[in-house]
């Protein structure tokens, strides 16, 4: 009755098939990638789970975590853990296991290409030029990544990989980070420059941001913020939602007190209609992809069926 084999996992979110076939071929499988929008179905399954495997949209939180008395594995497809209650898990013996690492270089690849979109602005002309319009002039203003500074806020590993990507199109990096100090040999093996947050938003002319969602960093670019930026930079969140001030970009980006904007994450998702990023100009919206993509999804799955196998093993 004790054999790993007998291991019940629950995947509530998307997962590669290939994973969810190593792991359904040594444990009792639940797979539904729509578990996450039936929330009674997902706690009456984990009542026999050992393991739940989950991404950004389902919320572990004390109540769901309580529902599988015999829950010891908690995996994350990414790295944010900000809707898992850790704090809950540890009170059980849970262990969390992200996907460190195995999402960077998506994420570092659409944070060079949205600053390359951002700074360049000629990319929607297409309906225009099709049609017999031609809005060369207007579009003849556009920017070159070279010899721009990209401020890097949050120096972990998509951070560092993303730095690395814009050096070699000939951007200078600086960043900052509150758990890594500037004598920190770190930054000199990354060729990046250490900066205070302020420095670093104000010399930037992209800022990406890379930082979890904390209560210290929860609209950590708020209005006056966002004011200290260059009137032309570019401002790219692919982190958290809620590290931005949506309301207070929506207004620098229509009072052209910002060059531009990515998000790629949101306060609310899906992005609530009527928001105020609707319309703004040179301001680019995602539905939190950046991290996937066919190749980091393979990456994602691999890992974490790997870890909470042998989560699962080791503990059985």
């Amino acid at each position: 009755m004790g054999s790993a084999k007998l291991s019940r996992i629950v995947i509530s979110e998307f997962m590669d098939a290939a994973a969810v076939g190593s792991l359904s071929s040594r444990f009792d499988v639940r797979y539904d990638k729509d578990l996450v929008d039936r929330p009674r179905e997902l706690a009456a399954l984990l009542a026999e789970a050992d393991a739940l495997i989950v991404r950004n949209r389902t919320m572990v939180d004390a109540s769901l975590i309580a529902s599988g008395p015999k829950l010891r594995v908690v995996g994350r497809l990414g790295v944010g853990l900000d809707n898992i209650d850790l704090h809950a898990c540890a009170v059980r013996g849970i262990l969390v296991i992200p996907a460190t690492g195995a999402n960077a270089q998506a994420v570092a690849e659409y944070v060079i290409a949205a600053a390359l979109l951002l700074l360049r602005r000629a990319y929607e002309s297409t309906p225009d030029v099709a049609g017999g319009r031609w809005p060369r002039a207007a579009l003849s203003n556009g920017r070159e990544l070279a010899g721009k500074t990209l401020g890097l806020i949050g120096f972990g590993g998509i951070g560092r990989l993303t730095g690395k990507l814009a050096r070699a199109l000939g951007m200078r990096a600086i960043g900052f980070d509150a758990h890594i100090p500037p004598s920190s040999a770190l930054w000199s093996d990354e060729a990046t420059t250490p900066r205070s947050f302020a420095q670093a938003i104000a010399e930037a002319d992209v800022v990406s941001l890379h930082v979890p969602l904390t209560p210290a960093t929860r609209n950590l670019m708020d209005a006056p913020r966002i004011a200290t930026m260059k009137h032309d930079a570019m401002l790219i969140n692919t982190s958290r939602g809620g590290v931005v001030d949506e309301a207070a970009l929506a207004d620098a980006l229509r009072a052209r007190r910002l060059g531009g904007a990515a998000l790629d994450v949101f306060e609310r998702e899906p992005l609530p209609a009527g928001s105020p990023l609707e319309g703004c100009p040179n301001l680019l919206l995602t539905p939190h992809i950046a991290g996937v993509t066919r190749e980091s999804n393979e990456r994602v799955s691999s890992l974490i069926a790997d870890k909470v196998a042998q989560a699962l093993t080791v503990g059985s």
